[in-house]
């Protein structure tokens, strides 16, 4: 026995101590192997959520504010905090927030746990400047909402603002060539004096540690506003995310050309990208609650985004902005309700697609799975043609079946020189998306690449 333990010794102080290995998840895993479950996904809830949607958008009369506005409306840090104490979301219900997002056909939720304004909405031990210690609420909202999604099988992720803090004195937040822009110049006025690595260390750094350890599995780490983190602090970052949680999918935003998928705010991409992506959006023109903003989006644009959005490759994570009181607004549920009513129906047709071999069509958009070597393309078709007929050009596989998708009824194809026609019903059975599904031997070549 003492031979082994001098031997022990022996071998710790020349090859350094045995590091443990992580029993529960292997390092080994593979980009891919990580990247499944959030390309099936394809749909996810966003969440704005924070002190600042107690105001409802509205500080001394004015009603253009949300998510900013402690900057927006100039609040000193210390007169900021005393609002902050007020904050008591009695409504909050995470069944519900994660059942609405459920019924909505979403696969994961993104909330944020700590937005520009350093307030963590869960119980940091990192810095006081949290819903447990700084409002009347003494609750961890992430704790149930991770507890939440578990039961009802979502993926659970959060948002964390990185390179933006107004609570701190050594967050610079700014861009380069303009470095006071976002920042917190009330407060802690001298720009120059300011270390972004300080408040890394400090603050930032330990925050992700907290969220990677203390709240199970975290599908995805999204962060923003990176703009001055170098390659080398975001690299930090990932490595400490690889090591605490190999599953765990962060998005571009972590530091310059990082991450596992980039990301593309309010806006969808004109072309088909084969690399990861996503497109995050809101309803109305906020984030954040805002109770003077009517300015809605349509269920139908929701549903015509979702579809746009698969049919290039990406994946599409719509954002709500719950009240102060912890309610989900009627108007983003009801939107939420077509799309989930949609997805209950043509589902098969955004979850695991693939983007589509086609250039967009006018009529509407593809996607695509391969089955035992074949290919399964669905045609979701948002203007119904009047001559009751759909042209898929370039397309000369042989077609082994073809219906519509909510009903299965079978529907004629025939081909052309030029392509695939597809026949269909006089009118369309359903006025947002008729999705048709047509299966052809082999794959598809795409003609895009030609």
């Amino acid at each position: 026995m003492e031979k082994l333990k001098n031997f022990i010794l022996l071998f710790v102080l020349v090859f350094g101590p045995v590091k443990a290995q992580n029993t529960s998840d292997s390092t080994d895993i593979t980009q891919e192997q990580r990247m499944e479950w959030w390309q099936d996904a394809r749909f996810g809830m966003f969440i704005h959520w924070g002190v600042y949607s107690k105001a409802g958008g509205e500080w001394k009369g004015e009603t253009n504010h949300a998510e900013w506005l402690q900057f927006t409306a100039k609040i000193p840090l210390q007169e900021y905090k005393e609002y902050a104490k007020t904050f008591d979301p009695v409504k909050f219900d995470a069944k519900e927030w994660v059942s609405i997002a459920k019924n909505a056909g979403m696969k994961y939720i993104v909330v944020t746990s700590k937005h520009h304004d350093g307030f963590a909405m869960y119980n940091s031990q990192v810095n006081d400047h949290n819903i447990i210690k700084g409002s009347s609420f003494h609750r961890d909202p992430l704790k149930e909402l991770a507890e939440e999604c578990k039961k009802q099988g979502l993926r659970f992720c959060v948002y964390y603002s990185l390179g933006r803090d107004w609570e701190d004195p050594d967050c610079p937040t700014g861009y380069a060539g303009n470095i006071a822009w976002r920042s917190n110049l009330i407060d802690y006025p001298i720009e120059k004096d300011k270390k972004l690595q300080r408040y890394l260390d400090r603050k930032a750094i330990p925050q992700i540690k907290e969220l990677l350890t203390n709240y199970g599995d975290i599908g995805v780490m999204w962060f923003d506003t990176y703009e001055l983190v170098s390659k080398q602090q975001g690299q930090k970052i990932v490595d400490i995310i690889r090591e605490l949680q190999p599953k765990c999918i962060i998005n571009s935003r972590v530091g310059p050309c990082l991450g596992d998928y980039t990301v593309n705010e309010q806006e969808v991409p004109e072309g088909i990208s084969i690399k990861p992506w996503e497109s995050c959006m809101t309803m109305n023109n906020h984030w954040g609650y805002n109770k003077a903003d009517d300015n809605w989006r349509t269920g139908e644009e929701l549903v015509h985004h979702l579809i746009d959005i698969a049919s290039k490759g990406g994946n599409f994570l719509l954002n709500v902005g719950p009240t102060g009181e912890g309610v989900i607004p009627t108007e983003s549920v009801e939107r939420l309700k077509v799309v989930g009513d949609w997805i209950k129906v043509n589902g098969e047709a955004i979850y695991g697609t693939t983007f589509s071999p086609f250039e967009k069509f006018v009529w509407g958009r593809c996607t695509q799975k391969k089955e035992n070597g074949n290919t399964i393309l669905y045609f979701s078709v948002f203007n119904w043609p009047e001559n009751g007929e759909l042209i898929v050009p370039e397309v000369h596989n042989k077609v082994m079946k073809s219906s519509l998708l909510a009903s299965g009824k079978q529907i004629k194809t025939h081909s052309l020189d030029n392509g695939l026609v597809i026949k269909l019903p006089n009118s369309a059975p359903d006025q947002l998306a008729t999705v048709v599904k047509v299966v052809v031997e082999g794959v598809i070549d795409d003609p895009s690449s030609k």
